[in-house]
């Protein structure tokens, strides 16, 4: 053992976790090494900080912190439980995630005993004191011994996390459970032996539990189960409860179904209920498959999540640099999937990866809140190989989402929208340095022809994507899929269930076909014949869905029919049967070419309203386009939907056809002069009051009624889903009037926009420049206001560009997957 006296010049720094201080004591904070990792971990008495081996040496030289606490875990392959008797082996009980009965996340894995060891060591030349160690001066035993009992930050975050997290089965006690009547016609049920009493059916049986009459359940869409002579006896009698024969155990608990509430139900008088009939529950033992079991057997055996997890391939496990995977925090897809191909990125690459020396070479004092580091941080893990069996971006997930309420949770997100979380944290911690995401962005050029004039007028704005719809007429399997769709409309209506996978997997298929740009879009007067063109710049294109392309539109029918059938016979719909719409890729283009009209447009040049039309174009083509499918409609019930459909992406596209060109031979621009004063506009209250109870912001609401005339239900909700994905959707709503009043803005910067930052306390010059710095975008705007604001009342020493094209890349058409 190394002298103690080594520790003496530094006993004054050493002290104990400060309350609610967090002790980092199960990973590096600059690299994803850990106690299991083969030179463990090494944890700060004076910071609480971890450091793996490649760090503490120069954390030591920077700050003259030179005592820490060295964490070791050895683990073992632990012995296989022993298995007493024939019992089968233990059950998914219950439609959970990660509790008692519920699916295990571990299930599969080997399991090990762990052991941690501990010592105390004194940079530099790592002298080692072992640990426990009575001749450690006090302070020092009280801060390692404080250190051993902190909690994890890990499992501190993840109990904060866990709230609002799903559990499948909740079962409601019914409300015929407790004063259920029970006829006292001398029926003694035996304790095995059953078969249906209307036929020779002896599974899938169910007693009533009113008169003890035993049946067999509900018919599947294929000819299986049973013969629905149970729920024909309900309609008969009106007897409420039923328990599903096989599935009681003896503890009292079985699968009850109530008819009237037409759901699983808890009966917590079961027992009771039982023993009228004779039936002794300690006696009983489980021989069926609960109704869980069931819906999870076919969730674990369907084949789209086979089909997810890649069953039946040979698949040959990967490591090396840039092949590390990411570990599945909990509902954490959504950033593994971006985060995946912002390393792939050759700027993210350099400024992340190459620049990390230069990141951790500051040693901030709050290394784990710094993004910088922490981005870093996962970058090398994923780039360097050394973490073969992949890496757990806890510090990653905790400090992007803290500002954040949906991604701070462990429920299901949308990639997307962390992609545009994550550029805005990446463009906010790049001051004086080269911003990433700029191979991102892209300008947008709106074209507007007038209705009565003819004339047009083109705007632009900067943007991060493209939205493409999705035209389900387009499927190429239409036919099937109607078929399908039919099908389960049927196995609903019979009060059948869809297996859990259906409605989860269509998490999994987003498709990003690259990665910022130029749009132009182009509005032309319907009057006159005019036009305007704008840009913006995005870093997505967003493209719409036309379902009526698809290109198995027959089997989609097929399959809708067959759907339907089966839910209006109250049979059980296979999800394996659904056929989901094809459609081709060229068709979302095709769609997002289309002009659009635009009602109500105040055209400077008619003076008066008139229906323009609108295109729009990308003015510049970034190093990698990421494009956004728009898969969000309306049901007949006027709730946004998820469309379910399967978009086939080519491996390489000539987007040439996207390309704008700003004003062309011949077009007349309409004219920026200020129009006379309009009155405010009016909206209808009851149908404002209908658009928000569905969710949709106020500003977008006004909106959906300004351009369709107060319309109705219908005509403002079709307008909110098609323009769901605009970029200025919840912007505050100005009348295109008052908006085309003010020509003292930029072309690439509208009023509303101006009008949003000063609703932040900005005078208009400082929104302005904002503005011009950050082409046009309200929330990159706000940002540079706070990182800029010794330059916000700076002279400026040229004017801004008007165009936003000018700060963005601009490359070949051609995109590849």
């Amino acid at each position: 053992m190394a002298s103690l006296e080594l520790l003496t010049p530094h006993l004054s720094k050493i002290n104990n976790p400060r309350p609610q201080q967090l002790v980092y004591k199960d990973e590096c904070v600059y690299s994803f090494d850990n106690p299991e990792s083969e030179t463990g971990l090494y944890v700060s008495l004076v910071s609480f900080l971890g450091f793996g081996r490649n760090y503490v040496e120069q954390y030591f030289q920077k700050t003259g912190n030179a005592v820490f606490l060295h964490i070791k875990t050895d683990k073992e392959l632990a012995p296989e439980p022993e298995q007493t008797g024939d019992g089968p082996e233990k059950k998914i009980t219950r439609l959970a995630i990660g509790v008692e009965g519920g699916f295990d996340p571990d299930a599969g894995r080997n399991k090990y005993i762990y052991t941690e060891h501990h010592s105390v060591v004194v940079l530099p030349g790592f002298h080692t004191y072992a640990w426990p160690n009575d001749a450690l001066p006090d302070v020092v035993k009280k801060s390692v011994q404080a250190v051993i009992e902190a909690e994890s930050p890990f499992k501190l975050a993840e109990m904060a996390a866990l709230a609002g997290t799903w559990d499948g089965e909740q079962r409601e006690v019914s409300a015929h459970a407790l004063d259920l009547k029970q006829l006292d016609n001398g029926v003694k049920v035996p304790p095995s032996g059953w078969q249906c009493a209307k036929c020779e059916l002896t599974t899938n049986l169910w007693l009533n539990l009113t008169d003890g009459s035993i049946l067999c359940g509900r018919k599947f869409f294929d000819g299986s189960g049973g013969n629905d002579h149970a729920v024909e006896h309900y309609k008969q009698t009106g007897y409420p409860l039923a328990v599903k024969l096989g599935t009681i155990t003896a503890d009292g608990s079985g699968d009850v179904f109530s008819y009237p509430e037409d759901d699983m139900v808890q009966d917590p008088l079961l027992r009771a209920h039982l023993l009228h009939f004779g039936i002794r529950v300690q006696q009983l033992e489980k021989t069926e498959k609960s109704m869980v079991e069931l819906e999870l057997e076919l969730n674990q055996r369907n084949l789209e999540w086979s089909a997810l997890q890649e069953s039946g391939s040979a698949l040959v496990p990967l490591s090396g640099p840039r092949l590390t995977g990411m570990r599945n925090l909990g509902n954490s897809c959504y950033i593994n999937s971006v985060m995946q191909v912002m390393f792939r990125i050759p700027d993210f690459i350099r400024r992340y990866v190459d620049g990390a020396p230069d990141i951790f070479g500051t040693f901030p004092d709050d290394p784990v809140n710094d993004f910088n580091v922490q981005t870093a941080k996962l970058g090398v893990g994923l780039a360097s190989g050394r973490y073969a069996e992949g890496v757990a971006p806890h510090m990653f997930r905790q400090l992007v989402g803290r500002a954040h309420p949906e991604f701070v949770s462990k429920r299901q997100q949308d990639a997307h929208e962390f992609y545009a979380h994550f550029l805005t944290l990446t463009e906010r911690n790049s001051r004086n340095k080269p911003n990433p995401g700029e191979c991102l962005r892209l300008v947008v050029e709106d074209r507007v022809r007038c209705g009565a004039t003819g004339r047009v007028r083109y705007t632009r704005r900067t943007e991060q994507h493209v939205p493409l719809p999705v035209p389900l007429a387009e499927a190429t399997n239409l036919d099937a899929v109607r078929a399908s769709e039919q099908k389960r409309s049927e196995a609903e209506a019979k009060g059948q269930h869809l297996a859990l996978i259906d409605h989860c997997a269509d998490f999994f298929r987003k498709a990003i076909v690259g990665l910022s740009n130029s749009m132009i879009d182009r509005v032309r007067c319907g009057a006159t014949g005019r036009v305007r063109y704008t840009r913006r710049t995005e870093q997505h294109v967003p493209l719409p869905v036309p379902l009526a392309e698809a290109t198995n539109l027959d089997a989609v029918r097929a399959s809708e029919q067959k759907r339907s059938e089966a839910e209006a016979k109250g049979q059980h719909f296979d999800p394996s049967q659904i056929v989901r719409p094809h459609i081709p890729f060229q068709a979302c283009l095709a769609s997002f070419l289309r002009e659009e009209a635009v009602e109500q447009f105040y055209s400077t040049a008619a003076d008066d309203k008139v229906t323009a039309h609108k295109i729009t174009r990308l003015a510049t083509f970034p190093d990698y386009l990421l494009v956004q499918l728009k898969k969000f409609t309306i049901k007949e019930d006027w709730t946004p939907a998820k469309l379910d459909v399967s978009v086939d992406m080519p491996w390489e596209v000539d987007l040439s056809c996207l390309r704008g060109h700003g004003q062309q031979p011949g077009e007349e621009l309409l004219p920026e002069s200020a129009p006379a004063e309009q009155p405010p506009p009016t909206f209808d209250e009851a149908l404002l009051a209908e658009l928000l109870d569905m969710g949709f912001p106020l500003e977008a609401c006004k909106k959906a009624l300004y351009f369709s005339n107060n319309g109705g239900l219908e005509a403002a909700s079709h307008w909110l889903m098609e323009h769901m994905t605009d970029w200025d959707f919840g912007h505050p709503f100005q009348p295109p009037a008052a908006a085309a009043g003010a020509a003292a803005a930029p072309a690439n910067i509208d009023e509303t926009s101006i009008a949003q930052i000063m609703g932040m306390g900005f005078t208009r010059p400082q929104a302005l420049k904002a503005l011009s710095a950050t082409g046009g975008a309200v929330d990159r705007a706000v940002d540079w206001i706070f990182s800029h604001a010794d330059e916000l009342d700076a002279p400026d020493a040229a004017p801004p560009a008007a165009d936003p094209a000018l700060g963005c890349r601009d490359g070949p058409e051609s995109e590849y997957l």
